[in-house]
């Protein structure tokens, strides 16, 4: 038999899969490692940060977020590294948590880096539009493991 495909309907309606998020997948001896690697994987995600130089005459930024629970505090320190970035158009290169508390979800952080320029940092990478909470997980470390965490972000 014929395999000729009948014509689209004049109208409807179809499902077409897209790549709007990524994963993050980040690791440390501690937890504090895997999460400033978390936040450094997201800027990477927006910019080569081989490229991005620390500007010593920036002041460095520093915020203190606190969650409900482990994983809103990661939420929250991710969306504090992207507001800055949205508002400030500041890109860190490095990100350091500098005090925490896990039993009472709350860490400072200070981050190091420079304006954004387009031309210089533009081109390599994807503006990340948020943080979401799906499939977010988090491991502590135990017995020699090292701490691994996992964050989908919208691209």
């Amino acid at each position: 038999g014929s395999m000729a495909s009948s014509p689209p309907p004049p109208r409807g309606h179809q499902y077409r899969d897209h790549t709007a998020d990524v994963q993050v997948f980040s690791w440390g001896p501690s937890l504090t490692d895997a999460f400033e690697e978390q936040a450094l994987g997201m800027l990477g995600y927006m910019t080569d940060l081989s490229k991005v130089d620390i500007d010593e005459q920036l002041a460095p930024y520093t915020a203190t977020v606190e969650g409900e629970d482990v994983k809103s505090l990661l939420y929250m320190f991710l969306e504090e590294v992207l507001f800055y970035f949205s508002t400030e158009f500041v890109i860190f290169r490095e990100v350091t948590i500098t005090a925490c508390d896990w039993e009472k979800f709350n860490l400072t952080f200070t981050g190091r880096g420079e304006n954004w320029v387009r031309e210089k940092h533009a081109g390599s990478g994807t503006e990340v539009k948020a943080i979401t909470y799906s499939a977010m997980d988090i491991k502590y470390p135990q017995e020699g493991q090292r701490a691994e965490v996992a964050v989908i972000i919208d691209i």
